[in-house]
């Protein structure tokens, strides 16, 4: 349906489909066939009804033509093709509206995640949970660089925020349709999906497992996009940036009564003291230095508050098919 807009909310469930994966892609057209060819043998191993919701997120490659080619022989896809790139968040989000599973498993269309692990945590949902979460044990496959700032990224999100997200989960990971519709009932368009899918809550477990190297092409998240999406993730679940300043303009202002003070004695009993020039030029600018990233910060958050007032739709879908 051309130029459909998904209106989210409560999905209705299909009883006749036990299982939805959800697949976004972003211009991945060295990844679909080998993809698949993983995929479906897994699948069918669960002996259970599925569906695969492909999620095309505005790729300018061969991807949406490959996707096409495979469904003319595999009716369970079921792929939604976005307008433009809207960003893996508002994609995955899309996935999900769209699922009508009892059960919804995301995973990346790069084989980082690997499809082997899904009968796991099928396996480990027959228990009685609600999200089984797919945690890596071996980050081998990733940089240094990134599994350190990662690792950083986690530490300093769970210190100062009251949603803690568990460390070396991405979004592989199994959800029920009470979980599905939870995220889709909330309003806000601008979306951290992993501090999300923790914070909606239910009873939750994991599986470990070991992350692969990429199967083919290149990663779409280089180091700029992941500083952002780290500001994301902190602006949307705490909001200890803003309170810090009150402590910072408290902490600077006793301190600048206490050398004010420690001045004034000084001239009163040995007559008039005249400051420097290099200790007076340098407090401006510490003091402006710190204004700067204080207004930066508050800048973040009303930018976040800008684009939710705003109440454009997460994606608008080009097509489906």
């Amino acid at each position: 349906m051309p130029g459909r807009t998904r209106v989210c909310g409560v999905n209705k469930v299909n009883n006749d489909i036990e299982l939805s994966i959800v697949c976004p892609f972003y211009n991945e057209q060295d990844n679909v066939a080998e993809f698949f060819k993983r995929l479906f043998p897994v699948l069918e191993s669960l002996s259970c009804t599925y569906e695969i919701v492909c999620i095309d997120d505005g790729s300018t490659d061969e991807t949406l033509k490959s996707l096409l080619e495979v469904k003319q022989t595999e009716p369970v896809l079921k792929i939604i093709s976005l307008s433009r790139n809207f960003g893996k968040e508002s994609a995955l989000s899309a996935g999900l509206d769209f699922s009508v599973g009892n059960r919804i498993i995301p995973i990346d269309a790069d084989l980082q995640d690997p499809p082997e692990v899904i009968p796991e945590l099928v396996e480990e949902a027959n228990k009685g949970f609600d999200v089984v979460l797919a945690k890596r044990i071996d980050r081998d496959s990733d940089t240094v660089s990134k599994r350190f700032s990662a690792g950083l990224f986690y530490k300093f999100h769970n210190m100062i925020s009251r949603t803690k997200l568990p460390e070396n989960c991405g979004d592989f990971r199994l959800i029920n349709r009470s979980v599905a519709n939870a995220i889709a009932s909330l309003p806000e368009n601008q979306r951290f999906m992993k501090g999300v899918f923790t914070w909606v809550g239910f009873k939750v477990s994991s599986i470990d497992y070991t992350r692969e190297k990429r199967s083919g092409g290149v990663g779409k998240f280089g180091a700029w996009k992941l500083w952002n999406l780290a500001l994301d993730g902190i602006t949307s679940f705490s909001t200890a940036p803003l309170r810090v300043w009150s402590y910072i303009g408290l902490l600077i202002a006793g301190l600048t009564f206490t050398y004010g003070s420690i001045i004034l004695i000084k001239t009163l009993i040995y007559g008039v003291d005249v400051p420097g020039y290099a200790s007076l030029l340098l407090s401006i600018l510490f003091l402006g230095g710190i204004q700067l990233i204080s207004i930066g910060i508050l800048g973040e958050y009303i930018g976040r508050v800008y684009l939710e007032v705003k109440s454009r739709p997460k994606y608008i879908v080009a097509s489906e098919n």
